[in-house]
Protein backbone atom coordinates (compact mmCIF):
# COMPACT_ATOMS: atom_id res chain seq x y z
CA UNK A 1 0.00 0.00 0.00
CA UNK A 2 1.46 3.82 -1.19
CA UNK A 3 0.98 5.35 1.52
CA UNK A 4 1.01 9.74 1.40
CA UNK A 5 4.13 11.71 3.34
CA UNK A 6 1.76 12.83 5.60
CA UNK A 7 0.55 9.45 6.91
CA UNK A 8 4.05 8.51 7.37
CA UNK A 9 5.29 11.60 9.09
CA UNK A 10 2.36 11.26 11.52
CA UNK A 11 3.18 6.82 11.85
CA UNK A 12 6.92 8.12 12.41
CA UNK A 13 5.98 10.44 15.19
CA UNK A 14 3.73 8.34 16.71
CA UNK A 15 5.83 5.45 16.66
CA UNK A 16 8.55 7.08 17.69
CA UNK A 17 6.65 8.31 20.78
CA UNK A 18 5.19 4.90 21.69
CA UNK A 19 7.63 2.50 20.56
CA UNK A 20 10.46 3.76 23.11
CA UNK A 21 8.28 3.36 26.04
CA UNK A 22 6.92 0.26 25.15
CA UNK A 23 10.43 -1.27 24.99
CA UNK A 24 11.36 0.40 28.62
CA UNK A 25 8.61 -1.61 29.71
CA UNK A 26 8.53 -5.15 28.28
CA UNK A 27 11.31 -7.05 26.69
CA UNK A 28 9.62 -8.55 23.24
CA UNK A 29 9.25 -11.58 21.26
CA UNK A 30 8.04 -11.35 17.44
CA UNK A 31 7.71 -14.82 15.81
CA UNK A 32 6.30 -16.01 12.64
CA UNK A 33 5.82 -12.56 11.36
CA UNK A 34 7.82 -14.26 7.57
CA UNK A 35 3.84 -15.69 7.23
CA UNK A 36 2.20 -11.99 6.53
CA UNK A 37 1.28 -11.69 3.04
CA UNK A 38 2.80 -9.27 0.87
CA UNK A 39 -0.53 -8.10 0.08
CA UNK A 40 -3.61 -6.45 2.02
CA UNK A 41 -5.10 -9.30 4.66
CA UNK A 42 -6.97 -9.25 7.97
CA UNK A 43 -4.94 -9.65 11.18
CA UNK A 44 -6.85 -10.92 14.02
CA UNK A 45 -5.27 -11.03 17.61
CA UNK A 46 -6.75 -12.11 20.90
CA UNK A 47 -7.40 -9.46 23.58
CA UNK A 48 -6.62 -9.50 27.14
CA UNK A 49 -5.71 -6.05 27.91
CA UNK A 50 -6.42 -2.38 27.05
CA UNK A 51 -3.16 -2.24 25.97
CA UNK A 52 -3.44 -4.55 23.11
CA UNK A 53 -3.48 -2.05 20.69
CA UNK A 54 -0.09 -0.65 21.58
CA UNK A 55 1.89 -4.14 21.41
CA UNK A 56 -0.23 -5.29 18.23
CA UNK A 57 0.58 -2.09 16.62
CA UNK A 58 3.86 -2.13 17.42
CA UNK A 59 4.70 -5.32 16.40
CA UNK A 60 3.00 -4.85 12.71
CA UNK A 61 5.07 -1.61 12.59
CA UNK A 62 8.48 -3.11 13.73
CA UNK A 63 7.76 -4.93 10.94
CA UNK A 64 7.07 -2.48 8.08
CA UNK A 65 3.66 -2.99 7.96
CA UNK A 66 1.38 -0.08 9.18
CA UNK A 67 -1.30 -0.68 11.02
CA UNK A 68 -4.94 0.01 10.52
CA UNK A 69 -7.54 -0.47 13.35
CA UNK A 70 -11.33 -0.84 12.98
CA UNK A 71 -11.62 1.77 15.88
CA UNK A 72 -14.91 3.14 18.13
CA UNK A 73 -16.05 6.50 16.75
CA UNK A 74 -15.91 8.42 20.10
CA UNK A 75 -12.29 7.95 20.18
CA UNK A 76 -11.97 10.23 17.22
CA UNK A 77 -13.41 13.15 19.17
CA UNK A 78 -10.30 12.75 21.39
CA UNK A 79 -8.13 15.96 21.23
CA UNK A 80 -4.56 14.94 19.55
CA UNK A 81 -5.53 11.43 20.05
CA UNK A 82 -8.59 11.59 17.35
CA UNK A 83 -6.12 13.90 14.91
CA UNK A 84 -3.82 10.67 14.83
CA UNK A 85 -6.04 8.31 14.46
CA UNK A 86 -7.55 10.08 11.61
CA UNK A 87 -3.94 11.24 9.79
CA UNK A 88 -2.87 7.52 10.23
CA UNK A 89 -5.79 6.20 8.16
CA UNK A 90 -7.76 4.32 10.93
CA UNK A 91 -11.57 3.50 10.38
CA UNK A 92 -14.13 4.80 12.99
CA UNK A 93 -16.72 2.52 13.52
CA UNK A 94 -20.13 4.03 14.12
CA UNK A 95 -22.56 1.89 16.17
CA UNK A 96 -25.68 2.82 13.32
CA UNK A 97 -25.89 0.06 10.21
CA UNK A 98 -25.41 2.96 8.34
CA UNK A 99 -21.95 3.39 10.01
CA UNK A 100 -20.83 -0.04 10.05
CA UNK A 101 -21.11 -0.37 6.34
CA UNK A 102 -19.22 2.48 5.90
CA UNK A 103 -16.62 1.44 7.90
CA UNK A 104 -16.53 -2.13 6.10
CA UNK A 105 -16.41 -0.50 3.08
CA UNK A 106 -13.61 1.91 4.17
CA UNK A 107 -11.72 -1.47 5.70
CA UNK A 108 -11.75 -2.49 1.68
CA UNK A 109 -10.02 -0.05 0.20
CA UNK A 110 -7.53 -0.68 2.11
CA UNK A 111 -7.55 -4.14 1.64
CA UNK A 112 -7.78 -3.42 -1.67
CA UNK A 113 -4.39 -1.14 -1.81
CA UNK A 114 -2.75 -4.20 0.19
CA UNK A 115 -2.86 -2.39 3.48
CA UNK A 116 -3.54 -4.51 6.85
CA UNK A 117 -6.79 -4.38 8.58
CA UNK A 118 -6.25 -5.16 12.46
CA UNK A 119 -9.96 -6.43 14.18
CA UNK A 120 -10.15 -7.93 17.13
CA UNK A 121 -13.10 -10.90 16.63
CA UNK A 122 -13.79 -11.12 20.06
CA UNK A 123 -15.51 -7.33 19.48
CA UNK A 124 -14.13 -6.57 23.72
CA UNK A 125 -11.36 -7.81 26.11
CA UNK A 126 -12.12 -11.19 26.91
CA UNK A 127 -14.20 -12.45 29.83
CA UNK A 128 -12.94 -15.77 30.20
CA UNK A 129 -11.72 -16.10 33.71
CA UNK A 130 -8.10 -17.56 32.47
CA UNK A 131 -7.57 -15.00 29.39
CA UNK A 132 -8.24 -17.90 26.49
CA UNK A 133 -9.96 -16.41 23.39
CA UNK A 134 -13.90 -16.02 23.86
CA UNK A 135 -16.35 -16.83 21.52
CA UNK A 136 -15.73 -13.99 18.40
CA UNK A 137 -18.23 -11.81 16.43
CA UNK A 138 -18.78 -12.11 12.63
CA UNK A 139 -17.25 -8.81 11.35
CA UNK A 140 -13.80 -10.38 10.82
CA UNK A 141 -15.34 -13.30 8.42
CA UNK A 142 -17.93 -11.29 6.99
CA UNK A 143 -15.17 -8.88 5.50
CA UNK A 144 -12.85 -11.78 4.43
CA UNK A 145 -15.73 -13.70 2.81
CA UNK A 146 -16.92 -10.25 1.14
CA UNK A 147 -13.15 -9.21 -0.23
CA UNK A 148 -11.45 -12.57 -0.39
CA UNK A 149 -8.67 -11.15 1.61
CA UNK A 150 -6.24 -13.68 4.23
CA UNK A 151 -7.46 -14.00 7.70
CA UNK A 152 -4.26 -14.33 9.90
CA UNK A 153 -4.73 -15.09 13.30
CA UNK A 154 -2.38 -13.74 16.34
CA UNK A 155 -1.72 -14.85 19.75
CA UNK A 156 -0.17 -12.70 22.51
CA UNK A 157 1.06 -13.39 25.53
CA UNK A 158 2.33 -11.32 28.52
CA UNK A 159 0.54 -7.81 27.92
CA UNK A 160 -1.67 -8.59 30.63
CA UNK A 161 1.48 -8.78 33.71
CA UNK A 162 2.29 -5.36 32.69
CA UNK A 163 -0.91 -3.62 32.23
CA UNK A 164 -4.06 -6.23 33.77
CA UNK A 165 -7.65 -6.32 32.48
CA UNK A 166 -9.31 -3.56 33.55
CA UNK A 167 -6.95 -2.12 36.04
CA UNK A 168 -6.14 1.46 36.70
CA UNK A 169 -2.24 1.45 36.33
CA UNK A 170 0.54 -0.50 34.85
CA UNK A 171 2.86 -3.09 37.07
CA UNK A 172 6.31 -1.73 35.93
CA UNK A 173 8.59 -4.39 38.08
CA UNK A 174 9.96 -6.43 37.34
CA UNK A 175 9.88 -6.16 33.63
CA UNK A 176 7.25 -7.73 31.43
CA UNK A 177 7.83 -10.41 28.64
CA UNK A 178 5.36 -10.06 25.99
CA UNK A 179 5.79 -12.38 23.12
CA UNK A 180 3.54 -12.61 19.40
CA UNK A 181 2.99 -14.89 17.37
CA UNK A 182 1.56 -14.75 14.00
CA UNK A 183 -0.40 -18.60 13.14
CA UNK A 184 -0.78 -19.78 9.46
CA UNK A 185 -3.58 -18.14 7.31
CA UNK A 186 -6.97 -19.35 8.80
CA UNK A 187 -8.54 -22.16 5.73
CA UNK A 188 -11.62 -20.27 4.37
CA UNK A 189 -11.64 -21.46 0.83
CA UNK A 190 -14.73 -23.74 1.00
CA UNK A 191 -16.78 -21.12 2.41
CA UNK A 192 -16.05 -18.53 -0.55
CA UNK A 193 -18.37 -18.01 -2.72
CA UNK A 194 -21.45 -19.66 -0.70
CA UNK A 195 -24.26 -17.57 0.65
CA UNK A 196 -23.30 -15.54 3.73
CA UNK A 197 -26.07 -16.85 6.11
CA UNK A 198 -25.81 -16.77 9.60
CA UNK A 199 -24.24 -20.68 9.48
CA UNK A 200 -21.80 -19.64 7.31
CA UNK A 201 -20.62 -16.63 9.01
CA UNK A 202 -20.90 -18.14 12.56
CA UNK A 203 -18.29 -21.83 10.63
CA UNK A 204 -15.83 -18.88 9.43
CA UNK A 205 -15.86 -16.75 12.64
CA UNK A 206 -15.18 -20.28 14.70
CA UNK A 207 -12.11 -20.92 12.47
CA UNK A 208 -10.98 -17.71 13.32
CA UNK A 209 -10.89 -17.86 17.01
CA UNK A 210 -9.91 -21.33 16.82
CA UNK A 211 -7.06 -20.76 14.97
CA UNK A 212 -6.63 -17.07 17.62
CA UNK A 213 -6.59 -19.84 20.36
CA UNK A 214 -4.10 -22.44 18.97
CA UNK A 215 -1.61 -19.71 18.98
CA UNK A 216 -1.85 -18.37 22.28
CA UNK A 217 -1.92 -22.24 23.73
CA UNK A 218 1.50 -22.04 21.63
CA UNK A 219 2.93 -19.30 23.59
CA UNK A 220 1.66 -20.67 26.95
CA UNK A 221 2.32 -24.38 26.43
CA UNK A 222 -0.97 -25.63 27.17
CA UNK A 223 -4.13 -26.88 25.42
CA UNK A 224 -6.68 -24.11 24.69
CA UNK A 225 -10.62 -25.01 26.36
CA UNK A 226 -12.20 -27.18 23.49
CA UNK A 227 -15.27 -24.78 24.06
CA UNK A 228 -14.67 -21.12 23.62
CA UNK A 229 -15.83 -18.74 26.33
CA UNK A 230 -19.55 -17.65 25.97
CA UNK A 231 -20.33 -14.35 28.18
CA UNK A 232 -23.83 -14.92 27.06
CA UNK A 233 -24.06 -18.78 28.35
CA UNK A 234 -22.39 -17.15 31.94
CA UNK A 235 -24.91 -14.24 32.51
CA UNK A 236 -22.22 -12.08 31.72
CA UNK A 237 -22.34 -8.60 30.24
CA UNK A 238 -20.62 -7.60 26.72
CA UNK A 239 -19.79 -4.43 27.63
CA UNK A 240 -18.22 -2.78 30.39
CA UNK A 241 -16.31 -3.24 32.76
CA UNK A 242 -18.78 -4.62 35.41
CA UNK A 243 -19.40 -7.89 33.12
CA UNK A 244 -18.88 -9.96 36.08
CA UNK A 245 -21.81 -8.31 37.79
CA UNK A 246 -24.69 -10.88 38.12
CA UNK A 247 -27.76 -9.27 36.31
CA UNK A 248 -29.94 -7.08 38.75
CA UNK A 249 -33.34 -9.78 38.10
CA UNK A 250 -30.53 -12.54 39.83
CA UNK A 251 -29.64 -10.48 42.26
CA UNK A 252 -33.08 -9.35 43.54
CA UNK A 253 -34.87 -13.25 44.04
CA UNK A 254 -31.12 -13.75 45.87
CA UNK A 255 -29.84 -16.15 43.35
Amino acid sequence: MKESRGTRAVFAAAAGIVRPVMNLMISRTWKGFDKLPAGGFILCPNHVTEIDPLVVGHAVYSNKRYPRYLAKESLFKVPVLGFVLRKTGQIPVARTSAGASESLLAARRVLDANGVIIIYAEGTLTRDPELWPMRGHTGAARLALQTGAPVIPMGHWGAQDLFPRYAKGVKLFPRKRVTVNIGDPVDLDDLRGLPMTRSVLNEATERIMRAIANDVAELRGEEAPEVLWDPAAHGQAIKGRNFERRPASDESEGK
